[in-house]
């Protein structure tokens, strides 16, 4: 039995696993996009219209959802407005010219929250910037990568018990630890690939504080997997050992056909894990 289970456990670090999208909440469908478009200069990808279950979707990013992150932002019927809560922090992009995106926003009415300039400490340019539905963009000046959405921060009680529950749950590896005494929090970088390369999972704790509201404006973070059952099967053994809870039991979504499994780490924030076969059949 011990072996079957340490085989079990073996599967995330084998699985052929990605970062595919994140999915939030926006009062104004078209007003995003435009937004998205002109200031970052994401393209659209592709929209859908779900009459019946009075939302709509489009996916944006700066590249095909084959091969790059992107977002899935959520219109619901009738809904002009989110609470982003405490917890959720900002994504992150990747430019070569901070300061371009920073006049982009400002001319376009957004609201630039630190303007360009080094980071405190170090020689990084970054800036803060946020869009039409409250939500922050960290703007941060790197050469050329071949994935410009680069972080989703998200704040979390115990960092230790976090990384411990990405890296055994999701085959997630410790990129680097940042410790700030300085200014009283510490942050983990977690991810498939190095931090200039790919999208990273940027778990911050804030010392002595253990919790956050959620808000219902941030939704989950999806990744694609070979095997939705046996992806379920560790998720339920870490959230044994670590706490968190499956919200979806594997299985293909009515309607639409993908396997997914879906489930909370111990802070509560949500992961959705695709079937990758389901996933490109979805995109054709």
């Amino acid at each position: 039995m011990a072996e079957a289970s340490s085989d079990v456990m073996d599967w995330p670090k084998k699985d052929n696993r990605r970062f595919l999208h994140v999915v939030y909440r926006v009062g104004d469908l078209d007003r995003t996009i435009q937004f998205y478009t002109d200031c970052f200069g994401m393209k659209l990808l592709r929209k859908r219209d779900i009459p019946d279950e009075k939302y709509s979707n489009a996916f944006m990013g700066f590249g095909p959802e084959t091969s790059s992150f992107v977002v899935e932002l959520t219109y619901n019927y009738g809904v002009s407005s989110y609470d982003i809560g405490t917890g959720f922090g900002h994504f992150a992009i990747s430019t070569q010219d901070v300061s371009k995106i920073v006049e982009s926003v400002r001319a376009k009415g957004g609201n630039v929250t630190r303007e360009p300039g080094p980071v405190k400490g170090g020689n990084s340019i970054i800036a803060f910037v946020k869009d039409p539905d409250g939500y922050t963009f960290e703007l941060i000046q790197r050469g050329p990568t071949p994935e410009p959405l680069c972080q989703v921060m998200l704040r979390v009680g115990d960092l230790d018990r976090a990384i411990k529950f990405y890296e055994k749950a999701l085959g997630m590896r410790l990129l680097r630890k940042i410790e700030r005494p300085e200014y009283k929090y510490t942050i983990g970088m977690m991810g498939y690939a190095e931090e200039y390369e790919s999208i990273v999972l940027e778990l911050t704790y804030n010392y002595d504080v253990t919790e956050y509201t959620k808000g219902n404006a941030y939704a989950q973070i999806a990744i694609g997997t070979d095997d939705v059952y046996k992806s379920g099967e560790v998720v339920k053994i870490v959230n044994q050992e670590l706490g968190g809870k499956i919200t979806r039991e594997p299985g293909p979504v009515p309607g639409i056909g993908t396997k997914i499994v879906s489930f909370l780490d111990p802070d509560g924030w949500k992961t959705v894990l695709v079937d990758n076969k389901d996933f490109l059949k979805e995109l054709e």
